[in-house]
């Protein structure tokens, strides 16, 4: 009897309490039952990311008016190396004029056209505002930018809970990146004219 008694003793401090015997050999389905708990844990832990999101929409201020002109529009200035937009937008149907021509034919690339877009892309907004703006300055790449700088801080105007969503994504920072300054003895800012030994 002692025989006995003694293997049923052993049985329990070979295996970590908690754990069923039937876990032990590391076959295929106890691991997915195991990653089941786990996850049943980690929801348990952690709260939806649904409610984290109303969040981050509640974190602006209450007393944040939105900023609209008579006509329902709302201005803003965006700037991109040496390219100065003014953008006003109004509720519509995503028609965006730049210089008094359509933005297709305005930026005929298809990437600058993809930039202007991406502030009501990440809004969740596309196809809800027509966009009209002038732009001046700079070549083709940085007016796209400045209109993207200007479109995004003419929403946070019209709608000012979007303005953690654009500041996550980097949309209302000013890129401070310009052409450096050419120096003297040298081609261009840091090419040097092509070395002679006589």
């Amino acid at each position: 009897m002692s025989d006995d008694d003694a293997p049923e003793s052993e049985k329990p401090a070979e295996q970590p309490p908690g754990r069923p015997a039937a876990q032990r050999g590391g076959g295929g389905p106890q691991t997915f039952q195991g990653l089941a708990s786990l996850r049943q844990a980690m929801a348990v832990a952690r709260p939806a990311p649904t409610a984290a999101v109303p969040a981050t929409m509640a974190a602006v201020p209450e007393d944040v008016q939105p900023k609209r002109d008579e006509l329902g529009r709302s201005y803003a200035t965006g700037k991109r190396k040496n390219a100065v937009a003014r953008v006003w937008i109004k509720p519509g149907n995503g028609k965006i004029e730049v210089n008094g021509r359509d933005s297709p034919v305005y930026f005929a690339r298809p990437v600058l056209r993809m930039l202007l877009n991406q502030p009501f892309v990440v809004t969740d907004r596309l196809g809800q505002f027509d966009v009209w703006c002038t732009v001046k300055g700079g070549g083709l790449s940085g007016q796209a930018g400045a209109v993207r700088h200007g479109i995004s801080r003419a929403l946070i105007f019209y709608e000012p809970g979007l303005r953690p969503v654009l500041k996550r994504g980097g949309f209302i920072t000013r890129d401070s990146r310009v052409v450096e300054r050419k120096k003297y003895g040298k081609a261009k800012a840091r090419r040097s004219f092509q070395f002679s030994k006589r």
